[in-house]
This record gives structure tokens, C-alpha cells and sequence, in this order.
């Protein structure tokens, strides 16, 4: 057990009691304890299986590669659409935790399986991602914008095609186009400082 998983559910305020059973059923499977990305993370030799995280609503199991998981129970859940490869099982209630538990640790065992067989998932490549008209305008005005946005990495691309294409009216598209080039000029991605 990790201690800075005991100090991140001693902190929390919400779903305290799911998440410590949660815990528990992720090392009764094996897995090393781990806190990442400010949630307890579970790996299986150094490979990332699933985390634990609270939501507003929910509280959740995200297994990181998912996708690639049978989900003979049909629980898995995309977060958003543009969630490519983490999958999530809800719960609202401890109650749904127990009687899940078999059907939670059958999971479990199956991510390690997919990290012991090292599958991968196939991620869509930056250039499959739609550019918006918007920033394709501004890309073909400014060469040196376009050589930037082409220096970055691919993650940091799709961070801005993502947020650009987010935006449903041509307006908030241009303001958030404009807003973004300097630090694309910068060599910075949407969330760097």
C-alpha cells in the first residue's frame, strides 16, 4: 500500500468508502499500488492496468488500455469521444461495488493479460484528426505558425485540433485559434505554462 493513496483517500470527500473497497480489490488482484496523475494507479510489472477516480456523479475503475478488453458484461464505458484507448466501470453505491466484485477481479485479471501479452493500442495518427477550417485559414496566412504547429509533438497537436473542434460555431472557433497562436509560436501545448 502506497501512503500517498492512504493520504488521498483520507482527503476525500466523496465516494471515501467505494474507493478504499476499490483499492482493496486491486491488490487482492496483485498489482502494485501506485499514485499517478493525483490518483491511486494500479501496474502490473511497471505497466499501468487501472486508476481510481471520483467524479462529481461517480466514482470509477478506468482501465487504461480498455479498449482492448472483451467487456463480456458490457460495463465499459468511453469517457468522451475522443477517448481513445481507458475505459471506465461506474459505480454510484458500495452496494454495486460487492455484488460486482467477482465480475470486477475478472476484469482486473484480464488487463494484466492484455499488458502480459503486450497489446497495444492502435491510436488514430494526428493527421486522421479533422483540422478546422479556422485554424487551417490562420495555418495557410502564417507560415510560421504552421511550421510551429508542425514542430510540435503529435500529442500536442491533437490537444489543439481537439479544443478547436470542441467549439461548435465558427466564432468561438476563430477566438480560440487566435487565443492559442502564440503559444503555438512558443513550441507549447494547450495546457503547458
Amino acid at each position: 500500500m502506497n501512503s500517498k493513496v492512504d493520504l488521498f483517500l483520507d482527503k476525500a470527500q466523496k465516494w471515501q468508502e467505494e474507493m478504499r473497497l476499490l483499492r482493496r480489490i486491486m491488490i487482492d488482484c496483485g498489482l502494485t499500488e501506485e499514485f499517478k496523475w493525483m490518483h491511486p494507479c494500479y501496474t502490473f510489472q511497471k505497466n499501468n492496468i487501472a486508476l481510481i477516480h471520483g467524479f462529481k456523479e461517480y466514482c470509477a475503475l478506468l482501465f487504461h488500455k480498455g479498449v482492448l478488453l472483451n467487456d463480456a458484461e458490457n460495463l465499459l464505458i468511453q469517457q468522451t469521444k475522443n477517448v481513445q484507448a481507458a475505459r471506465q466501470i461506474r459505480f454510484t453505491h458500495i452496494q454495486e461495488i460487492l455484488k460486482m466484485e467477482t465480475t470486477l477481479k475478472a476484469y482486473i485479471y484480464e488487463a494484466i493479460e492484455v499488458e502480459k501479452a503486450g497489446l497495444e493500442v492502435k491510436f488514430k495518427k494526428t493527421s486522421e484528426f479533422t483540422i478546422p477550417e479556422e485554424f487551417q485559414k490562420k495555418l495557410d496566412e502564417v507560415p510560421e505558425l504552421d511550421a510551429a504547429f508542425e514542430a510540435l509533438t503529435p500529442g500536442r497537436q491533437r490537444g489543439y485540433l481537439l479544443y478547436f473542434s470542441g467549439a461548435k460555431q465558427s466564432k468561438t472557433r476563430q477566438s480560440r485559434v487566435e487565443k492559442c497562436m502564440d503559444q503555438i509560436l512558443n513550441g507549447k501545448g494547450l495546457n503547458d505554462r
